[in-house]
C-alpha cells in the first residue's frame, strides 16, 4: 500500500491523498478545492498530480469545499467510480458544489472584465454546472457504525468526528499480500464540547493514522462564552458606532452556530433590535438541510428542541436570495450585520460586502473561524493595512475583530483525546495532514512524546510505502 499527498500537506486546504494497492486499485480519500492560496491557488487547482481516470472509487470525509471542491474536475478528467459518503454529507454535498460552480463561473466572468479592460486572454472556470450533474450521481450513502465492502481488499467503516453535520472519521480494512493492514483518516476532528453536535467517537485499532492538525498547537478559549463575545461587537459596531458587522461565515457549520448564539440572545432577550442578515442562498439551504437530521446533534439540542422548534431563527433575522438585495444592503446606511460565505473571505458575496465596508471606520470585519494566511481573511487577520479585492487597492480603516472561541476544528487536547481510544505501542505510523507547518511541528513532538510515530507529509513531492516507510518522488 502506497499513500501519496496531493494537498491538505504543510497546509489546511485542498485535502486529497491517493491511496494505491499492490493490485493496481486505486482510491481517493477526500478531493478537495484549494483555497486561500493566493496566486498559488489556481495553479494548485489545475492539476491533480495523477490521472483521474485511474482513480477506482472515492471515500470523503465531510462535505466542506476544501474536501469536495474538486470532484466535478475529477468527473470531468475521466473519474466514472462511486463516491463513498454519510447521507448528511450527501445531502451538503450537493448543494455545496451547486453553488461552488455558480461562484467558479460568477468570478471568471468578473475576473474577464477586468482582463478585457487590459487586453489580455480571457479565462475559462475550474468547473462548470453540467460537471456537477455529470458528478452527483456517483455519491453513494452509507451510515455510521455499517462496515461496508467496496471491493474484496477494502472494507469501510465510518465512525463520528463532530466537525459538522455528516462528518466522519473513514476506517479501511484493507487486504494485500494475504494480509490485513487497518488505516484511518481523521478528515477534521471536532470539539468534544461542540455547542450542536455530538463529540468524536472512538475508532478501531489502526496501524496507520492520517489526522489532522489545524489547532495542533493551540487551546481554545473556554473562559469567554461566543453568545457574550457576539453580543460586544454588535453593541460596539451597530448600536454605539452606527456602523455594519460584517462577520465572514462558512455556510455550513459556522453559519448555523452563530444563528444559534443569536437566537440564545433573542431568546435571553439580550439581542438589540438591529436587522440581521445571512447573506447567502448556500446558508439558506444548508440550514434548512440541516434540520433533517436531528440525531446527529448532541444531547443539549436535543433537549432545546423539546421547547424551541428551530434554534436556528430568531425575531429580526432575514435571507437574502438575489444578487439584487444583495447589492442593496451596500446602498443601506443604517447599521446591520450581515452574515456572508466564505469563511476566510476569498470568495462568494461576503468579498463584495468587505469591499464596500473595509475603508469606513465605523465598520467591522468579525473574523469567525482558521483562515489561511495568505487568504483575504489571513491578511486581514495578521494586520494588513492595505488590500487588494478582485485586483483593487483598498486601505483597511474599519477594525478587524475575532471570536477564537469559535472554531469547528479540535485544538491540541481534542486531537490527543480523539487519538487516546489507541495504543501507542500497534501504530506503525501517524501521518500529519491538513496544518500549517509550524503547527505539525509542534504537534509532531507532542505525538512523539505520547510514544506515537508521527511524520511530516508534504503535499506534490511524497509518497509513502507502508511496507517500508520510505519517501519517493511522486512523478
Amino acid at each position: 500500500m502506497k499513500i501519496s499527498f496531493h494537498g491538505a500537506a504543510r497546509t489546511v486546504t485542498g485535502s486529497k491523498h491517493l491511496v494505491q494497492l499492490a493490485n493496481g486499485e486505486n482510491f481517493l480519500l477526500d478531493c478537495g478545492l484549494f483555497q486561500g492560496l493566493g496566486r498559488d491557488t489556481d495553479s494548485y487547482n489545475a492539476a491533480f498530480g495523477f490521472d483521474a481516470k485511474t482513480v477506482d472509487f472515492v471515500i470523503l470525509s465531510h462535505a466542506h469545499i476544501d474536501h469536495t471542491g474538486l470532484l466535478p474536475k475529477l468527473a470531468a478528467e475521466g473519474f466514472r467510480g462511486k463516491i463513498y459518503c454519510t447521507p448528511a454529507t450527501k445531502a451538503l454535498t450537493e448543494i455545496l458544489l451547486e453553488d461552488s460552480a455558480m461562484i467558479q463561473r460568477d468570478d471568471a466572468k468578473y475576473k474577464n472584465k477586468r482582463l478585457t479592460r487590459e487586453g489580455m486572454p480571457q479565462i475559462e472556470p475550474l468547473y462548470t454546472m453540467d460537471d456537477v450533474n455529470l458528478l452527483l450521481p456517483m455519491l453513494q450513502t452509507v451510515e455510521y457504525d455499517k462496515p461496508f465492502t467496496i471491493s474484496e481488499n477494502v472494507e469501510v467503516l465510518f465512525t463520528e468526528a463532530g466537525h459538522i453535520i455528516g462528518s466522519a472519521a473513514v476506517n479501511l480494512k484493507i487486504k494485500e499480500n494475504n494480509t490485513i493492514q487497518t488505516l484511518t483518516f481523521s478528515g477534521d476532528i471536532g470539539r468534544y464540547r461542540d455547542m450542536i453536535l455530538r463529540s468524536p467517537a472512538k475508532f478501531p485499532p489502526a496501524d496507520y493514522i492520517l489526522i489532522e492538525s489545524t489547532y495542533g498547537n493551540k487551546l481554545h478559549d473556554l473562559i469567554h462564552t461566543t453568545p457574550d463575545d457576539l453580543l460586544k461587537w454588535i453593541q460596539q459596531t451597530c448600536v454605539e458606532q452606527k456602523g455594519n458587522l460584517i462577520i465572514p461565515a462558512f455556510s455550513v457549520g459556522r453559519t448555523q452556530e452563530i444563528l444559534f448564539e443569536l437566537n440564545q440572545l433573542s431568546l435571553e432577550k439580550r439581542l438589540p433590535h438591529i436587522p440581521i442578515y445571512v447573506d447567502s442562498p448556500l446558508s439558506m439551504e444548508a440550514t434548512e438541510m440541516l434540520k433533517k437530521f436531528p440525531k446527529y446533534y448532541n444531547k443539549k439540542i436535543q433537549k432545546i428542541l423539546e421547547v424551541d422548534d428551530d434554534p436556528f431563527d430568531f425575531e429580526g433575522l432575514r435571507y437574502i436570495k438575489s444578487v439584487h438585495e444583495s447589492k442593496a444592503l451596500n446602498e443601506d446606511m443604517h447599521p446591520k450585520v450581515i452574515i456572508s460565505a466564505s469563511g476566510m473571505a476569498d470568495a462568494g458575496r461576503v468579498k463584495h460586502h468587505i469591499k464596500n465596508n473595509i475603508s469606513n471606520a465605523k465598520n467591522t470585519i468579525l473574523m469567525v473561524g482558521y483562515c489561511e494566511p495568505r487568504s483575504l481573511g489571513g491578511r486581514l487577520m495578521n494586520g494588513a493595512t492595505e488590500v487588494r479585492i478582485y485586483g483593487e487597492p483598498f486601505e483597511v480603516r474599519c477594525k478587524i475583530g475575532a471570536i477564537k472561541s469559535m472554531s469547528a476544528h479540535g485544538d491540541y487536547e481534542d486531537l490527543m483525546q480523539f487519538l487516546a481510544c489507541q495504543n501507542p505501542a500497534d501504530v506503525k505510523q501517524v501521518y500529519i495532514v491538513h496544518g500549517e507547518p509550524e503547527v505539525q511541528d509542534h504537534f509532531a513532538e507532542r505525538l512523539r512524546k505520547k510514544g506515537l510515530p508521527a511524520l511530516l507529509c508534504c503535499a506534490f513531492c511524497c509518497t509513502y510505502s507502508t511496507a517500508r516507510l520510505e519517501s519517493t518522488s511522486v512523478k
